[in-house]
């Protein structure tokens, strides 16, 4: 048996992005614009399923677990999550990642589970704008807990933005200003189609050139991955503390360097972001069954696909980012 887990074009898959909720309390325009429909499933991995599901990727060669949602924090035992991959022998990154809501309440709980890092969305640094894509007025005290997070913890922070043609530039420039002093590595995300956002998508889709042409003609410069690391391409400045990203799918060749899966908060394994299917695994997590898990996993690594269709506009399964995270 073999110790790692590597797809039928010899890509090492490290990193599982494990949606623990599709649940998300925001409205974001290219998510979930009429909020969240119906009740929260009462069906959610549990913490003895997570454990075992975490168990036996770290013995496949997992390095690195990222909690995802719809919005993880509103698992009550989040941080119960948090601590149960970190102490998996195995694991060396544990990420979560949040809209930020109320992220006061949670920092000292996470840092005492040893989160190692934390994704918040912050499509604006414009109260208003970022008041009109999510539905929620906290940008201000948002931005005072990412302070002191900053300063009384050693959580790694790094932020997301969705790229959209309206607010692309102004929110490029503010971005810029808010890292020269901070330590954050600030992503811009190209807008993926969905099978809800289609409309939404033709309006606002912003190609990433604008931002990589601003950083290149600034003096910034692309830095290599790491083995674990996401998709983004980097950028670092001598003058800035914090850096730049950009996770650009629809780039030629963005998914040969692809090493993740995804598991949903109903345990069923995604080989792909935008697949066509899903394989349910559940059935080993309730009988604590590694050893049969190790074996479903590997069987299944053949027939994980190259690359994705977004070219083509087909989104698989993604009817919204909140069914696994992104």
């Amino acid at each position: 048996m073999t110790s790692t887990l590597t797809d039928g074009f010899s890509r090492h898959l490290t990193y599982l992005r494990l949606s623990v909720t599709d649940f998300c309390n925001f409205r974001c325009q290219y998510c979930l614009p009429n909020g969240y429909q119906g009740r929260r499933p009462d069906d959610e991995l549990t913490l003895a399923e997570i454990a075992t599901l975490i168990t036996a990727f770290a013995k496949l060669g997992t390095k690195k677990i990222r909690l995802t949602g719809g919005e993880p924090s509103i698992r009550k035992d989040i941080s119960d999550i948090i601590a149960t991959a970190k102490h998996t022998q195995g694991i060396d990154t544990v990420a979560i990642t949040s809209n930020g809501y109320k992220l006061g309440k949670h920092i000292q709980n996470w840092q005492q589970a040893g989160l190692d890092q934390l994704n918040l969305s912050i499509d604006s640094f414009t109260p208003d704008v970022f008041k009109k894509i999510t539905g929620f007025d906290i940008l201000p005290q948002l931005l005072q807990d990412v302070d002191r997070l900053l300063t009384n913890t050693d959580i790694r922070l790094k932020m997301n933005a969705i790229l959209m043609a309206q607010t692309a530039y102004d929110t490029l420039i503010s971005a810029l200003d808010y890292i020269k002093q901070r330590p954050i590595s600030f992503r811009f995300i190209e807008f993926m189609q969905t099978s809800d956002n289609a409309d939404l998508f033709f309006a606002q889709h912003a190609q990433t050139p604008l931002i990589s042409q601003h950083l290149i003609k600034n003096g910034w410069q692309a830095i290599q991955r790491g083995i674990t690391d996401g998709p983004a391409i980097e950028y670092c400045h001598p003058d800035y503390a914090g850096r730049i990203g950009i996770i650009a799918p629809y780039a030629p060749q963005f998914c040969d360097s692809c090493n993740r899966l995804r598991v949903s908060s109903q345990g069923k394994i995604h080989l792909c972001l935008f697949d066509n299917a899903s394989y349910d695994i559940r059935p080993y997590l309730q009988n604590d069954d590694v050893e049969g898990l190790i074996d479903a996993l590997q069987t299944l690594m053949p027939i994980k696909p190259e690359h994705h269709h977004l070219q083509q506009q087909d989104s698989g399964l993604m009817h919204n980012l909140s069914l696994i995270g992104g």
